[in-house]
């Protein structure tokens, strides 16, 4: 038991300085996405250029999440939680800056792999070290604390390049980074983490996700519950114009207002979520109805036809705000596995699901030239849901998880374990 009022434990500075930082990662992250135009364009490229030279830039970004995603998450669980809170923010903080001073084309697309290195480790790293400081009672309001606070930083960098030249964006956001690190100092670590750290177990060993058949599979259903998120996001409202246009709204949709409502939809739907978990004590609860609502508001966005601007912009916040069990997904993945991988799984996981917008985009495209933008939409939404609802049917539930246990590297266990059990061994203080 703890002596501080359950409640007063989400002000620990832990969890503040983890809410702040993904604020700051989510800010970066985003930026480039509003000021792609005009930093390209005053960086000499043509209009014809922007599409294509911006979306190799963005593919840079994301390979650099996905291999800062690995290392990240194996030196959180080598080395510490907050190896990884001060070090991706120092690397993405710099990278932000550096960023605004970019003369080329040349200089832009390295600056932004090495931002998007860094920008892999900040969530992963916050939810873990909030999900293991804080009592199993109150760890949800912990991790949608960090994840409400991160939504804000995408707002913020659309306000500010829509105020700012984008140069001037880019350093407020390192700018924000750096000051952050000073509150970092009074920041310790996850007690489950140092009790683990004196004892003879593998830890961070990205491949123990292989080496069971049952670690494995629920790895990838981790990934799985997650991947309508990244197909809302990546093909919805990325492609908002396109929609609009089909739809029948007469004038013209601003892609980067509709993500500014999307995330600002997102914030009510973090709380919500969270609410839900705690209120059903269920993680699969909550994110079950945020599931089934995500694809009914999928299908009035898709086949609802609309002249009005402010309805179209209204269902892009409403599908924000069921994009908003985001907190939930990455929470259950953190609680899934055992010390010694907890980082590595929580950093990877949301990384992955990042990534998978490249085999639905693709998807997509499939389904548009056989059966048209909307119903193709549809379409690939419908299966992207069913597998992440068949998915979380398979997953334990996490609620009332202690996390003080450790993997075993156990390479015959092959089956996938049942509701309330665990494929891991469960070391006790």
């Amino acid at each position: 038991m703890t002596s501080s009022p359950p409640f007063k434990q989400l002000l620990k500075v832990p969890v503040i300085v983890a809410a702040l930082g993904y604020l700051v990662d989510m800010y970066d992250l985003f930026l480039f996405n509003i000021v792609r135009v005009p930093s390209l364009k005053d960086l000499g490229l043509s209009d014809e250029e922007l599409f294509h030279k911006g979306l190799l830039i963005l593919d840079m970004q994301m390979a650099g999440m996905l291999i800062g995603g690995i290392l990240w998450g194996i030196l959180g669980d080598k080395k510490g939680r907050l190896s990884v809170l001060f070090g991706s923010i120092l690397l993405y903080s710099l990278a932000n800056i550096a960023n605004g001073f970019v003369t080329s084309y040349e200089q832009y697309l390295p600056l932004r792999f090495i931002a998007g290195i860094g920008l892999a480790g900040e969530l992963g790293a916050g939810i873990t070290l909030v999900a293991e400081i804080l009592p199993k009672e109150i760890r949800g309001w912990g991790t949608t604390l960090v994840a409400t606070t991160g939504v804000f930083g995408a707002i913020l960098a659309y306000f500010v390049a829509a105020t700012f030249d984008w140069r001037v964006s880019y350093f407020v956001g390192g700018a924000l980074g750096l000051v952050l690190l000073l509150m970092r100092v009074r920041v310790f670590e996850s007690g489950v983490f140092l009790h683990l750290k004196h004892k003879q177990v593998q830890r961070g060993n990205f491949f123990m996700l292989f080496s069971s058949g049952a670690r494995f599979t629920k790895y990838l259903y981790s990934i799985l519950i997650g991947t309508p998120i990244w197909f809302v996001s990546g093909v919805l409202i990325f492609f908002s114009p396109e929609f609009g246009a089909a739809l029948g709204v007469t004038e013209p949709i601003v892609a980067g207002k509709a993500v500014m409502l999307a995330f600002a939809g997102q914030v009510g739907g973090d709380l919500v979520s969270g609410y839900l978990s705690q209120r059903f004590q269920s993680r699969k609860k909550g994110m079950l109805l945020f599931l089934l609502g995500s694809y009914a508001l999928m299908l009035v966005y898709l086949l609802v036809k609309t002249q009005s601007l402010t309805t179209f912009y209204f269902f892009c916040a409403a599908l924000g705000f069921f994009n908003g069990y985001w907190t939930l997904f990455i929470t259950i993945a953190a609680e899934l596995f055992g010390t010694n991988l907890r980082a590595t799984v929580a950093t990877t996981v949301p990384n992955l699901v990042r990534a998978s917008v490249i085999p639905i985009s693709a998807l997509f495209v499939f389904a548009k030239a056989h059966f048209g933008l909307t119903i193709g939409a549809a379409l690939v939404g419908g299966l992207i849901v069913a597998i992440a609802l068949w998915a979380l049917s398979r997953l334990e539930e996490t609620f009332h998880k202690e996390l003080d246990y450790h993997e075993e590297d156990i390479p015959n266990l092959t089956t996938v374990p049942e509701v309330g059990q665990t494929t891991s061994v469960v070391e006790k203080k």
